[in-house]
C-alpha cells in the first residue's frame, strides 16, 4: 500500500498537506489533511545540507519515501488516559521508519503542529495552521487503510512530496 504526502502550504512555523491513497490504478484517493512542523529541507533532497539545519521537535521530515509500520507499540501512546484514541489500537500506531536525523517518528491525533515534534498529525485543515476532527481522520486513515494493509501482509509506504 502506498500513501502520498502532498505538501500544499509551507509556512514559517507550520506545514499542511494532503493525505492519499494510491491506488494500484495509480489514482490518488484523498484521506485527510496533515499539519507537521515547519520544513527546513528545502532544497527537497531528503537530507539536511547546506545552510539546512534540523532544530528539535521544530522540524519536519525530510522528502523522501519511508516505510511504515504497525509493529512497535509506542510507550508515549501507551497511555491511554491521556491518549485514550490510541487504545483501540493497544498503542500500535503508524511508525515510520528510518528517517535521517529523526526516532520516533509517529503518525496520530493532535491539531497542531504544536501537537507534532517532527511527527504527522491528522485531521482537517478547516482553520489556519491547524487541524480539525483528528480522531475521526485517524481512525479513518488506521480502519479503512492501514489496519487492513497490515492483516493482508502488504508492506506499507508513505512519499512525502
Amino acid at each position: 500500500m502506498k500513501l502520498r504526502l502532498e505538501r500544499t502550504a509551507l509556512k514559517s512555523t507550520y506545514t499542511i498537506g494532503h493525505l492519499y491513497y494510491i491506488a494500484e490504478s495509480g489514482n490518488k484517493v484523498y484521506i485527510c489533511d496533515v499539519v507537521e512542523d515547519k520544513v527546513r529541507d528545502i532544497n527537497k533532497n531528503g537530507k539536511f545540507d547546506g545552510n539546512e539545519v534540523k532544530i528539535k521537535s521544530q522540524t519536519a521530515i525530510p522528502y523522501g519515501t519511508y516505510q511504515v509500520t504497525l509493529n512497535i507499540k509506542s510507550p508515549k501512546f501507551s497511555n491511554f488516559a491521556k491518549y485514550p484514541y490510541a487504545k483501540k489500537y493497544n498503542g500500535y500506531l503508524p511508525r515510520l521508519l528510518n528517517v535521517n536525523h529523526f526516532e520516533g517518528i509517529l503518525i496520530h491525533c493532535g491539531s497542531s503542529a504544536n501537537s507534532s515534534a517532527g511527527c504527522l498529525i491528522v485531521g482537517y485543515n478547516k482553520v489556519v495552521g491547524r487541524v480539525v476532527d483528528s480522531q475521526k481522520a485517524f481512525f479513518y486513515l488506521m480502519d479503512k487503510y492501514l489496519v487492513s494493509a497490515k492483516e493482508r501482509g502488504e508492506k506499507i509506504e508513505i512519499e512525502i512530496v
